[in-house]
């Protein structure tokens, strides 16, 4: 921008040259300084001058300035009473420091104030004029840096109305080093020291005011915002932070709608419809008031006024806003930031004692006088206010209320006397002051300079670090300053009007609220709610809808043994092994023990068999022993069969050890009694296929002698035998790693089933697989004997019996490990019950019929026919 403030240096030099200017020699060119446009502002002679630039008027002349620097010398009119308090905030402050023997001892502050006309083109030239120094002509022959006679330049501006105007002035001022001190530039882009290194500002960044909002969205839990902003860097840039804040927070937009200053009255239109179609109820609004109020006034048409607004500083505290009739319908509760208030002891009595009688050369508070009594003061007349009929001289400004004499609440005000007395400390620091308290009722002076350097002073600016008369700790950090904001909340009154209430504040990133004195829109202190989807209660998920936001979800109940205890849980959490979710999927409740009792259908049925079984026993054992001296039971060697009915009574028996509640004798003992019952079964049955096969084989000649070894004595020893070596298994396996009651936990539900868990898989395995070898052993010895031609060959028996037996026993294996709780235990009994009847049933049932029903076939001569 060097090379641009040159060219606009030398554009302004070549107008003021002559037609014949291009005749004359070079060597006695000479040029004649502009006036401005603002050349009846405000100023006042002193050691220093420190410039000014405010927007006193809004309306420029009839032929347009925007977009050339040539002056016409014709005046702005709308003269504007805010702007007017900044002016004399400014002022207020230089007499403060000019009247204080601590600061700038010696050194009289003087000002030289432009009006820019809400112009950034004009705004520019007043600031070339400033820095150019107040010489009436210039010698084009005289280098850059010589200063001409009498010349004043003023090495700091306080200056750059908006941001746009900041960047302008910054560039421009940039290289000849002036520090340009804004108050109400709010750009994050400014704070960039590389593009913009004069650039100093009392107004805090957009980007304070942005995270503020977002803060609250997140506070409230507002997780469905709608956003209206500018369609300019001051709105596109606080959306994106907004977003950036918000991230992670579950916030969303749903949706964003720009305003363009050329178009409003359509964007404003567009963006009440999106209003109104959206379920969004609060609405972050980040653009000029009266963007704003075209925009409530579009709303005020479709009868849209249950929304909650929150307010950028822009328009949060603006009082034509606020008492605009549309806005009372459609903007209630509006929540808003606001830059921070504050207090200027004396200001209100500097302002009300304000008179042209005691200012004659103030011509700015002569026009104000002329709008606000209608009168001439009749000092230094204008030819503009000659028609008006001279002032009485009794007017004053203690009665008179509007915006330039309410000092309740002063925000950019303050700003304005902030960086007053930030340029004070800066040259209070060049000047190499001394300390006025090291030496108490001395006339003490500042080193005065014929010249400051804008260098010097800009350096000495970026270290300023003081305390304000109203005891605030003040100092820049780079461009900026802390972020200090007022939270503002508009409340209807009784009477209808709408006042601005001060309900907190923001330090840097930390909200303080009194909520209790907020007033929302929906005219309570019931929050309003805005959200896409409802929080998911307690015992549901969100679950995210395709293609959507993360905060429209759906809500999905938890799954069994899962849980959520908390409104709007993401995911569901599991109980612990031991315990259980209940009915509403909210809590953990302690898992309900579950086994097979006898009061249950499934365990009654099975012990009604189990007892049948040993009834029907039984009843056999009692005809045996009745007809213990016939040739059937003789023929059948009655001492194995009685041992074996003893068996099968006791394998019927141990079924019912398995039902009830498992215990640690319970598990034990069944185990090890339906083991050694079924040895001793099987062993009686392999002893008895044994004893017949030695009998066929004892009748061939020359082995008489085989029967001795399978005499009643041996039949019994071998029995024990086999039986004892299950017990021995059995005796093992339950002292080192008997079964334990355990619930079994792996099985998902409510109820748990408490079984006889196995410690050890190698005992169960050992004794399940004796029983299966004896069996084995006693099937392939009984299919040996069953075409021995006796014409009762109890082998044949035996076959079928332990055919059944292994085919349940095979069985039982796969069922038993897929059967789940106490099924496990059922499957267990039944295969214990159905190979007891297969045995009692194909070995005695033959038997008994002979007995009962065909006595005359139980004789020795028909079982020994051929």
């Amino acid at each position: 921008m060097s090379l641009l403030a040159r060219l606009v240096a030398l554009w302004l030099v070549g107008r003021q040259l002559g037609p014949g200017a291009g005749m004359q020699p070079a060597q006695t060119l000479t040029c004649s300084r502009w006036g401005t446009p603002s050349d009846g502002g405000l100023f006042e002679d002193g050691d220093v001058i420190i410039g000014g630039l405010f927007n006193l008027h809004y309306m420029p002349p009839v032929k347009d300035q925007r977009f050339t620097l040539e002056p016409d010398n014709k005046p702005c009119t709308g003269l504007q009473n805010l702007p007017l308090q900044y002016i004399y905030a400014m002022v207020f402050a230089l007499e403060e420091i000019n009247h204080s023997s601590a600061l700038l001892p010696g050194v009289k502050l003087g000002h030289r104030i432009h009006d820019s006309c809400a112009l950034p083109a004009w705004e520019m030239q007043a600031a070339l004029s400033l820095v150019g120094g107040d010489a009436p002509t210039c010698n084009l022959d005289q280098q850059e840096t010589e200063v001409g006679a009498g010349e004043r330049r003023v090495p700091l501006i306080i200056g750059g109305s908006s941001s746009i105007t900041a960047q302008i002035l910054s560039r421009f001022l940039g290289p000849l080093s002036v520090p340009l001190v804004s108050y109400t530039a709010s750009s994050p882009s400014l704070s960039d020291r590389r593009q913009y290194p004069n650039f100093f500002r009392t107004m805090a960044s957009d980007i304070y005011q942005a995270r503020a909002i977002a803060q609250l969205a997140i506070k409230y839990n507002w997780t469905w915002v709608g956003a209206v902003v500018a369609n300019n860097e001051y709105g596109l840039m606080a959306v994106k932070v907004f977003q950036e804040e918000i991230q992670g927070a579950g916030v969303c937009l749903s949706f964003v709608e720009t305003l363009q200053r050329e178009n409003i009255v359509s964007d404003a239109s567009r963006a009440a419809l999106a209003i109104q179609a959206s379920t969004a109820k609060v609405i972050l609004i980040f653009t000029w008031y009266t963007d704003v109020m075209e925009l409530f006034l579009q709303l005020e048409k479709l009868n849209v006024t249950d929304r909650q607004f929150l307010a950028s500083e822009a328009w949060s505290t603006s009082t034509d806003l606020r008492q605009s009739a549309f806005s009372r319908k459609v903007a209630r509760g509006v929540l808003g930031v606001a830059i921070q208030s504050s207090s200027l002891p004396g200001f209100g009595t500097f302002v009300r004692n304000l008179n042209p009688s005691l200012r004659p050369n103030d011509q700015v508070l002569k026009e104000f006088w002329e709008k606000e009594f209608g009168c001439s003061p009749g000092i230094g007349a204008t030819p503009s206010s000659s028609s008006l009929p001279p002032c009485s001289g009794t007017e004053s400004l203690r009665d008179v209320k509007n915006l330039f004499t309410d000092t309740s609440q002063l925000r950019v005000t303050y700003n304005v006397y902030l960086a007053v007395y930030a340029a004070a400390h800066a040259l209070h620091s060049l000047l190499s002051c001394p300390d006025v308290s090291s030496s108490p009722g001395q006339n003490v002076t500042c080193s005065l300079h014929t010249q400051i350097k804008p260098m010097e002073l800009m350096e000495q600016l970026s270290k300023v670090n003081f305390t304000t008369p109203q005891g605030e700790a003040f100092y820049f950090q780079g461009a900026d300053v802390t972020a200090k904001y007022d939270l503002v909340n508009w409340q209807s009154s009784p009477e209808g009007e709408v006042n601005l209430v001060l309900i907190g504040r923001v330090d840097s990133f930390d909200l303080h609220l009194n909520e209790s004195a907020i007033q929302w829109s929906t005219g309570s202190s019931q929050v309003p709610v805005s959200v896409c989807s409802e929080r998911c209660p307690p015992g549901t998920r969100m679950a995210s809808r395709k293609g959507e936001p993360i905060c429209c979800f759906d809500c999905i109940p938890c799954a069994d043994g899962q849980i959520s205890n908390t409104t709007g849980s993401t995911q569901c959490n599991h109980c612990p092994s031991e315990l259980w979710s209940n009915a509403e999927r909210t809590a953990c409740i302690p898992r309900q023990l579950d086994f097979l009792s006898f009061n249950e259908t499934l365990g009654i049925t099975l012990t009604a068999v189990a007892v049948s079984g040993v009834t029907a026993t039984t009843a056999v054992f009692v005809v045996f022993l009745y007809y213990r001296q016939t040739p059937m039971v003789r023929a059948n060697n009655s001492e194995l069969s009685f041992l074996l009915l003893l068996s099968l009574k006791l394998c019927f028996l141990c079924s019912l050890v398995f039902i009830g509640r498992p215990s640690a004798w319970s598990c034990r003992f069944q185990q090890a009694a339906f083991g050694i019952s079924f040895v001793l079964c099987v062993s009686c049955l392999q002893v008895k296929t044994i004893v017949v096969l030695a009998a066929f084989r004892s009748a061939r000649p020359g082995a008489e002698a085989l029967m001795r070894w399978f005499g009643p004595r041996q039949q019994r020893g071998s029995v024990c035998l086999f039986t004892s070596v299950q017990v021995i298994i059995c005796i093992i396996w339950l002292s080192l790693s008997p079964p334990e009651p355990r619930p079994d936990l792996k099985i998902p539900g409510l109820q748990v089933t408490l079984e006889c868990a196995m410690a050890s898989v190698v005992g169960f395995s050992l004794v399940l697989g004796y029983i299966g070898l004896l069996g084995c052993t006693s099937l392939l010895l009984a299919f040996l004997a069953r075409k021995l031609p006796d014409n009762f060959n109890e082998a044949k028996l035996i076959t079928f019996s332990m055919l059944i037996f292994c085919a349940v026993w095979v069985a039982f294996v796969p069922a038993y490990v897929s059967s789940p709780g106490k099924y496990a235990v059922a499957v267990e009994i039944f295969a214990i019950l159905a190979s007891s009847y297969g045995l009692l049933f194909c070995i005695f049932a033959p038997k008994c019929f002979i007995i009962l029903l065909r006595p005359e076939k139980n004789t020795k001569k028909h079982l020994m026919a051929r």
